[in-house]
């Protein structure tokens, strides 16, 4: 029985309705993580200076790439003994529970259940991030341009509501990669818009630190974790693969997504804070000048990337809705029951957006807390428990974990402390 398990391969089980390509896994990955996250580098930089800030993100590249790994691969051992061909992110933490050691097995399902709730918490805020992003840039542009409106950014969500509803409507990732591909596109030519505004004049070391206050890297390692992780979409995309066992490895899916993120996030977030100092906005795009029509474009650009990035993010948090309704519904009205459910979660996410529309500190609540949980706890965790027979000489499977486990826990008390502050003194200031 042992033999059987070790030899039941899950790849060759595996029976998806559309699988997607390496390159659609590639960018749904890179999609998945850049994003807003990018745009927000510059301003992580002036919270950590400009050396700390290099080295931080490098680091914390290398860390949130071996926890997807890990992730991946525990998923792959659970599915062997398991005998399924794919396991998601919660049922891979139940499973690790439950073939763990033996004082945990009883807690597998509370590690289930605590897995989908981080994951829900952490993309419904994604989500938000996304509609006030979104309203941010196109309320720049139509202050500029038609000034007797003057609306507040909580209209705009409201005005963006039915496109995105209707773009949520997307169920499958073969067709979410499409639109993941056209985000990467305008994302890309987003970056290469600031680039031009970073360097159309010379750029000076001048009054820029290479190390900032202490008391803000809490903040820069908020915002990095935020724009580096995209684990919550990693197993749907791993499983959608037409080819899974090219996800890890050397070269992979995983390390072409991860050199791209942290070589695009580093060289944005150094230059960008070389220009701009310390009077960024959470976005750079927030910073170009307005009357410029390539500043023009690159807010239109990074609106329809955010825009067309939406779905796949949501698609997480409408995964795991439909995962426990599913089997309460009628065959008959499934279809209709989709289309009102997603509805109604994009209005829910798009609600929240309105009830708080600050977009720096959504960045440093949600990287700081849920991405922290999700992409570095958990996952240390989850190996940890799934590898307890065989840690390693001198077990250092174990202690490496708990290395990682508290750095995720650092980055989380301290960023929520500080970005809690920061709201305070905000919503004093708007009281005065």
């Amino acid at each position: 029985m042992e033999k059987d398990k070790q030899e039941y391969n899950p790849y060759e089980n595996r029976t998806v309705e559309k699988p997607s390509s390496d390159i659609r896994a590639t960018a749904n990955i890179i999609k998945a993580s850049l994003g807003s996250g990018l745009l927000a580098g510059p301003l992580a930089f002036s919270n950590s200076g400009w050396g700390v800030g290099l080295i931080g993100t490098f680091a914390i590249g290398i860390i949130c790439g071996h926890c997807v790994h890990i992730l991946v691969k525990t998923s792959y051992g659970c599915c062997k003994l398991e005998r399924k061909p794919l396991l998601g992110y919660a049922e891979t933490c139940k499973s690790a529970f439950a073939n763990g050691p033996k004082f945990i097995r009883p807690y597998a399902s509370v590690a289930s259940i605590f897995a989908e709730l981080a994951m829900l918490c952490t993309y419904v805020g994604v989500c938000c991030i996304y509609t006030v992003l979104i309203s941010d840039s196109i309320k720049q542009l139509i202050d500029r341009y038609m000034p007797s409106l003057n609306l507040s950014v909580e209209y705009y969500c409201l005005i963006i509501l039915i496109p995105l509803c209707l773009l949520c409507q997307v169920r499958y990732l073969k067709w979410l990669a499409i639109f993941s591909i056209l985000a990467n596109l305008f994302l890309f030519l987003t970056y290469l818009i600031c680039f031009y505004y970073i360097f159309r004049s010379p750029l000076s070391f001048e009054g820029k630190t290479a190390a900032g206050d202490p008391s803000r890297f809490p903040a820069f390692l908020s915002t990095v974790i935020f724009a580096m992780e995209g684990i919550g979409v990693v197993m749907p995309v791993e499983n959608a693969m037409k080819k899974p066992q090219h996800f890890l490895g050397c070269p992979s899916v995983l390390v072409v997504a991860m050199t791209a993120i942290v070589f695009f996030y580093s060289t944005l977030g150094f230059f960008g804070y070389l220009r701009y100092g310390d009077v960024l906005r959470g976005s750079i795009t927030l910073n170009l000048p307005i009357e410029d029509w390539p500043a023009i474009c690159a807010k239109i650009f990074i609106a329809m990337s955010i825009f067309f990035t939406y779905p796949l993010q949501f698609y997480v948090v409408y995964d795991i809705f439909k995962k426990y309704t599913d089997v309460y519904i009628k065959d008959d009205y499934k279809k209709i029951t989709d289309i009102a459910s997603r509805t109604l979660g994009v209005c829910f996410c798009v609600g929240i957006g309105i009830a708080l529309p600050l977009l720096e500190q959504i960045i440093n609540i949600v990287g700081s807390c849920f991405y922290s949980i999700l992409g570095l706890i958990i996952p240390g965790i989850v190996e940890t428990a799934f590898r307890w027979g065989d840690l390693g000489t001198l077990k250092w499977v174990m202690w490496k974990n708990i290395l990682i486990i508290l750095f995720g826990l650092t980055a989380l008390v301290s960023g929520c402390t500080v970005t809690i502050m920061d709201i305070i003194q905000i919503l004093r200031k708007k009281n005065e």
